[in-house]
C-alpha cells in the first residue's frame, strides 16, 4: 500500500460514531496523501510553444518537455493520450495535467514503496509510456527499463529519458516502438520476453483499442510477471475492461484515491491461457 503519512496534525473526530469515524479518516488520509504526491510535481503557469513540467522523485529533479504529435496535438506524461491546443483556452491547469496524477500516482508508489517492490536490476517494461515519466523514475529506481509506445512520439521520449537518466541510472533504458497488438510475435517475442514488471498508466480509456490493449498485456508476461496499472474510472467501458482483464489476470487493488477516482492494480497472470 501507499505509505499515508502526513506531516500535518490529525484532527479530532471523536464526535462521530465509528463508522463515520472511518469514513472520515480514510477521506482525510486520502487527502493528505493526495497532496503529497501533487507536491512532487510543478506546473507552469503560462502556456508557451514548448510544454514542459518539473517532478521531483528519488532525490532528482525530473525535467519533462511535451511533444506535439502529428495531429497537432499535445503529449501528456502518462500513455498515448492527447488532447487539442485549442481546448487548452480557458482550462484549469487542474484540468489541463489530469493525465499526469496516473502517473504521478504510480511514480509515487515506486517510490515509496521501493523495497516490497524492489526495481533495482529489475527487467520493466512501460506500455504506453508518452513522454517517460515512469519510465524514467522505475530507471532511477536501478530496474532495466523498456518504454514504449506508438513510433510518432519516440522522438520526444528518447529525448525526455535520456535528459533524465544520463550519468544518473544504473541501466541505460531503451525506448522501442509497440503499438498495441500489432506484430508483438515480431518486436517482442514471448521466448525473449523476461519481464520482472510492466508498468501502465492511464492506458485505459474511451479509445478503440482495448482489446489489442489486453492482447499486449498477455503478450508481454509471464506467470511471474508483476503489472502495476495505475486507472482512473471515467466511464462503463473500464469497467467491463477490468472485467475481461480478470479473465486472464488474478487482479489486486494495491492502493485507492476516491478524490481523484483512481485506483491501483496490482496483476499476475492466472496461467498459460491465450486470448
Amino acid at each position: 500500500m501507499i505509505k499515508k503519512t502526513s506531516m500535518y496534525r490529525q484532527p479530532s473526530f471523536h464526535y462521530l460514531d465509528s463508522e463515520a469515524q472511518e469514513e472520515t479518516r480514510e477521506d482525510y488520509d486520502d487527502k493528505q496523501v493526495v497532496t503529497e504526491i501533487m507536491a512532487r510535481c510543478f506546473i507552469p503557469t503560462v502556456i508557451t510553444n514548448i510544454s514542459w513540467e518539473i517532478f521531483h522523485f528519488i532525490g532528482h529533479e525530473i525535467r519533462i518537455t511535451e511533444a506535439m504529435d502529428c495531429y497537432g496535438a499535445v503529449v501528456w506524461p502518462s500513455s498515448f493520450s492527447s488532447r487539442n491546443v485549442d481546448s487548452l483556452r480557458g482550462c484549469s491547469f487542474v484540468d489541463i495535467f489530469w493525465s499526469d496524477v496516473q502517473a504521478l500516482v504510480l511514480c509515487y508508489f515506486l517510490e515509496t514503496n521501493a523495497k516490497q517492490y524492489n526495481m533495482v536490476d529489475k527487467n520493466v517494461i512501460e506500455i504506453g509510456a508518452g513522454t517517460g515519466l515512469v519510465s524514467i523514475v522505475a530507471s532511477l529506481l536501478g530496474a532495466h527499463v523498456t518504454a514504449t509506445d506508438l513510433p510518432e512520439l519516440l522522438g520526444n521520449l528518447q529525448y525526455n529519458i535520456s535528459r533524465n537518466t544520463k550519468m544518473k541510472s544504473k541501466h541505460l533504458p531503451q525506448v522501442k516502438e509497440l503499438s498495441w497488438g500489432v506484430a508483438l510475435d515480431t518486436s517482442f517475442p514471448r521466448s525473449s520476453n523476461n519481464f520482472d514488471y510492466v508498468l501502465a498508466a492511464d492506458v485505459v480509456y474511451a479509445h478503440p483499442f482495448l482489446e489489442e490493449l489486453l492482447i499486449t498485456f498477455d503478450h508481454l508476461c509471464k506467470e511471474t510477471t508483476i503489472i502495476l496499472w495505475a486507472m482512473k474510472f471515467r466511464l462503463e467501458k473500464e469497467n467491463k475492461f477490468v472485467d475481461r482483464f480478470k479473465e486472464l489476470f488474478d487482479l489486486e487493488e494495491i492502493s485507492s484515491f476516491p478524490s481523484l477516482n483512481i485506483k491501483l492494480y496490482k496483476a499476475v497472470k492466472k496461467s498459460q491461457r491465450r486470448i
